[in-house]
């Protein structure tokens, strides 16, 4: 059975960009494959090299790029790209809600995790979640 067709991407901005990484951070992911974003809310980023997408799967091995403020609603849907100005970050793993309602961690895969200062981020810079139907 096919659910997903075409959907507009979901932009922001970078409003404030984290430096650090942890390999014993704890996450969970939430057993949802999509989750509606709304302008203005903010989001945390978070890179992993955890690649199963099994709801409760612990997530230890993280980089932090930063802080995201939604400026164009829609929906973030598992394996979206995350692109941040012209710099694929990875793909969306899941949602983690540890700190919900105040924000999500939006989990994206990557073969390393990366932080914001790896990637040089700055704020103010575009985020753009893509999906790749």
């Amino acid at each position: 059975m096919r659910e997903n067709g075409p959907k507009r991407e979901v932009t922001g901005t970078v409003v404030k960009v984290l430096v650090h990484r942890r390999d014993d951070r704890g996450m969970s992911l939430e057993p949802f494959a999509s989750r509606c974003v709304h302008t203005g809310e903010i989001h945390e980023l978070v890179t992993t090299t955890h690649a199963d997408p099994a709801p409760g799967a612990p997530i230890d091995h993280v980089g932090f790029l930063g802080f995201a403020e939604i400026g164009r609603a829609g929906v973030i849907d598992r394996g979206d790209e995350v692109w941040i100005g012209t710099k694929l970050m990875g793909t969306v793993l899941g949602f983690d809600a540890c700190h919900f309602p105040n924000h999500y961690n939006i989990l994206i895969h990557n073969t390393r995790t990366i932080t914001g200062e790896d990637a040089d981020l700055r704020p103010e810079q575009e985020v753009c979640f893509r999906g790749r139907w």
